[in-house]
C-alpha cells in the first residue's frame, strides 16, 4: 500500500464499564502528515492510541495502519509503529545507547543493523553528549528524547506520540517541537496534545476531540477561514471621522463598522467583512488614493484557542 492512507478508523467505539471512552469516531491519516489529536483530559486520545497502537482492544469499530488491521494482524502493525506513551516507560538503571540497544533487539534488529540504527537515532534525537549515562541520572528532557530515539529505533512507517512534551521546560519544548517537524519530513506522525500551541506548531491538521467524539476535522489555517465570519480588520487612520463614515458606508463588502478616537488626528476603525473575506487591499488602496496617512492595519485571527473553545462549547452548555 504505497499510496493512500497511513491510518483509516472507521465508527471506533471503547467502552470500559459504565463509561464510554471513544464514542462511534471516524477518520484517515495520509501518509506523511503530521496530525494532532486535540483535547483535554478524558477525551479519548490516550485510549484511541492504545487501540491504534495495539495495547488495547476496542468495543467495536475497524482501524487499519499501513493497510493492515490491528485487531487480526497486530504484529504487521506493530512493525510499522514507534509508539511513546505519555509516562515514558524506560529502564533508569540502564545506560542510554545500552537501552536503545536492548531495545532494538527486542523489536527484531539484527546485531550490526541494531549497531548501525542505534547510532542513527542517537545523531538523530541529539543524545551523543549522554549516550554511555544512566538514564535514571537524565534530565526530563533528555529522557523524553531517549523515548523518541526508542519509538523510532526499528524505522517505523508511523510514529505515535502521547503528550510528548509534559512536563518539560519552554527550552526543551521548543527542541522536541523541532524534532518533530523534522521527523515529517519522512514519517507520518500523530501526536496528542492538550497544549494549543503543540498542534498549532506542528501538526498539519488537527483533530479535535470532546467526550470521546471527533468535533472538527481540517488543518489549523482552514479552521481559521471558516470561522472566520465576523472576524475584523483594525486600521487607525489619520481622517476626519465624518469621511471615514462616508468612506466605508459606500464599500459594500463592509457589513458593519466602528469608529473611535485615538490620539492626534487618528481615528481607529473596526471594520466587520461580509462573509469572512479579507478587505485588507481594498482599504489600503482606498486609504492611499485619498493620500490619508494610516500607522495599522491587521486583521483579527483566531487562534487555535479560539476555535477550540467555540467548538467544544455547545457540548458543555448540553450537558450542564
Amino acid at each position: 500500500m504505497e499510496n493512500g492512507f497511513m491510518i483509516e478508523v472507521s465508527n471506533l467505539t471503547k467502552r470500559y464499564a459504565g463509561h464510554t471512552a471513544v464514542s462511534n469516531i471516524s477518520f484517515t491519516v495520509g501518509r506523511g502528515e503530521i496530525v494532532g489529536l486535540l483535547g483535554t483530559n478524558g477525551a479519548g486520545k490516550s485510549t484511541t492510541m492504545r487501540i491504534l497502537s495495539c495495547y488495547m482492544p476496542a468495543t467495536a469499530g475497524t482501524v487499519r495502519v499501513a493497510g493492515y488491521d490491528v485487531f487480526t494482524q497486530a504484529d504487521e502493525v506493530r512493525r510499522r509503529i514507534g509508539y511513546m506513551p505519555e509516562n515514558n516507560p524506560l529502564h533508569p538503571e540502564m545506560r542510554v545507547r545500552e537501552y536503545l540497544k536492548f531495545r532494538a533487539r527486542i523489536k527484531g534488529l539484527g546485531r550490526r543493523q541494531c549497531r548501525e540504527r542505534v547510532d542513527t537515532v542517537i545523531d538523530q534525537c541529539s543524545l551523543g553528549d549522554v549516550s554511555r549515562k544512566i538514564i535514571g541520572h537524565l534530565s526530563k528532557g533528555y529522557r523524553q528524547r531517549v523515548g523518541l530515539a526508542d519509538a523510532l529505533v526499528h524505522e517505523p512507517e508511523l510514529i505515535i506520540l502521547d503528550e510528548p512534551t509534559i512536563g518539560l521546560d519552554p527550552n526543551q519544548i521548543r527542541s522536541v517541537r523541532q524534532l518533530i517537524k523534522d521527523l515529517g519530513r519522512t514519517h507520518t506522525v500523530l501526536i496528542s496534545t492538550h497544549i494549543l500551541p503543540e498542534v498549532e506548531m506542528t501538526c498539519n491538521r488537527v483533530l479535535i476531540l470532546h467526550g470521546g467524539k471527533i468535533l472538527a476535522a481540517d488543518s489549523p489555517e482552514n479552521l481559521q477561514k471558516l470561522m472566520s465570519k465576523g472576524s475584523q480588520v483594525i486600521t487607525e487612520v489619520a481622517a476626519p471621522a465624518g469621511e471615514l463614515r462616508g468612506l466605508w458606508d459606500q464599500l459594500p463588502e463592509v457589513e458593519h463598522f466602528d469608529i473611535s478616537p485615538v490620539d492626534g488626528e487618528f481615528q481607529r476603525c473596526a471594520l466587520t467583512p461580509r462573509d469572512g473575506i479579507d478587505i485588507r487591499p481594498q482599504v489600503f488602496a482606498l486609504i492611499k488614493e485619498r493620500g490619508w496617512s494610516m500607522r495599522e492595519l491587521t486583521r483579527n485571527k483566531f487562534s487555535l484557542e479560539d476555535i477550540y473553545v467555540r467548538v467544544t462549547r455547545p457540548n458543555e452548555e448540553e450537558e450542564s
